[in-house]
């Protein structure tokens, strides 16, 4: 195992890797939406989704992976009558993408830092790339 660390994205806020590369797997741990220059949570849902966007291009592009290693995304909202909102900055994300991923959205109680949502990532490198 190897773990990817970027000046790019948040530190961790706990005893974790950013990302582990495992094989030919890369396993992103749930971004919430910090920006890694203030180190502050984004006030509102669409500036943490966006934000945890830019986060996860970081991570991937240290791994030497794209979106389009992307294969299963796991999202976890405090409030899902913000799905329809999730889903247009999800579907502009992955615009370009061709084969979109397998996705599951889960609604909780709360998040780390009071954040309003986390996504974490499972991506394919090298040989298995989508």
């Amino acid at each position: 195992m190897k773990p990817i660390y970027t000046q790019g994205a948040p530190n961790p806020v706990g005893p974790y890797s950013q990302a582990i590369v495992s094989g030919n797997f890369l396993f992103l741990s749930g971004q919430i939406g910090i920006d890694p220059q203030t180190g502050k949570l984004k006030d509102t849902f669409e500036e943490q989704v966006i934000q945890i966007f830019k986060n996860v291009d970081e991570i991937l592009k240290c791994a030497g992976a794209t979106r389009q290693n992307v294969v299963k995304v796991v999202v976890y909202m405090t409030d899902l009558s913000l799905f329809p909102l999730l889903n247009a900055l999800y579907e502009d994300f992955f615009r370009d993408i061709d084969v979109k991923p397998a996705r599951t959205t889960i609604g909780v109680s709360a998040l780390p830092l009071g954040a309003y949502v986390e996504i974490d990532i499972t991506a394919v490198l090298g040989q298995g790339k989508v």
